[in-house]
């Protein structure tokens, strides 16, 4: 059982990606879709579990959310300039690489020299799997540059915010059902926010409620993932989050059919195993 709580994060947040990009529209349809569809999951489980949450933690919790979107954000644009195959791995080791950095230097990962080395080796063979899905035939696909690379590390700074979050003490002692309400919140204000200001007849487009769908998988994906920790601990439940990876990358291939030849698909696959094999590596730091 704790196996399959532990998927569910996997599958929402590996299918999210694919589901936005088969229903279409632009960033801020799909960024609205995710903020409408989580916050309806929030409600939901809200009436069902009732948590209570401090004010401070409240308002707190929703400023994080809405923080988040601009990683979101930055994944969406990132799907029309490289794909959905391409930016899911890349983020992926973006987020991995900063928060484990992030948890070093601030909440004390990795204590002792030991735990470090075993770190960073883990996080180098992340980073050159990486590169290896970034491979590409000038002639084929959606081409990597390095400002396309740049622009979704600078905003992958929203996701470790959130990653972060619940281990600053303003927010760490409360349940996490308590603080998903407002976490969910967040997002759709800022989606909202993100819509105002860049594309306001986005609200009168059906794409805008449609991608509510991959919002709605988000939001379970999300709720999911704190009773997988409880069930298998933080490091486990984290480690079986990184099959999204495989299901966003392949799934953008497959069912959005995101064309690579034989030599990127080879480089891809190599790719992903070292992802996924490096993610695994910094749990035992």
């Amino acid at each position: 059982m704790n196996i399959l709580i532990a998927l569910i994060p996997a599958l929402g947040w590996g299918f999210m990606p694919i589901i936005t990009g088969k229903i279409g529209g632009s960033p801020a349809n799909q960024m609205f879709g995710i903020g409408a569809g989580a916050t309806i999951v929030g409600l939901v489980t809200y009436l069902i579990t009732q948590p209570t949450v401090s004010t401070v933690a409240f308002w707190f919790s929703l400023l994080c959310g809405a923080l988040w979107t601009i990683g979101q954000i930055g994944q969406f644009i990132s799907f029309t300039r490289i794909g959905v195959s391409g930016t899911v791995p890349l983020s992926t080791v973006f987020q991995l690489v900063g928060n484990s950095i992030i948890g070093m230097l601030i909440f004390g990962d990795w204590a002792g020299a030991q735990s470090k080395i075993i770190g960073i080796i883990a996080l180098a063979i992340v980073v050159v799997g990486a590169l290896l899905t970034s491979v590409n035939d000038s002639s084929e696909g959606n081409k990597l540059e390095l400002k396309d690379a740049m622009f979704l590390l600078c905003t992958t700074v929203g996701f470790w915010i959130y990653s972060s979050f619940p281990n600053i003490s303003i927010v760490k002692h409360e349940s996490g059902t308590g603080i998903f309400l407002p976490e969910m919140l967040g997002i759709l204000i800022g989606a909202i926010i993100f819509a105002l200001f860049t594309d306001r007849e986005s609200f009168k487009q059906k794409e805008q409620y449609q991608n509510i769908l991959g919002g709605v998988a988000w939001g379970i994906a999300a709720f999911a993932y704190i009773f997988s920790a409880k069930a298998n601990g933080n490091t486990s439940a984290f480690i079986w989050t990184q099959l999204n990876v495989v299901i966003g990358t392949f799934g953008g291939i497959l069912i959005l059919h995101e064309r690579k030849s034989k030599r990127e698909l080879k480089f891809t696959i190599l790719g992903i195993v070292l992802i996924v094999v490096g993610s695994v590596a910094t749990s035992f730091a």
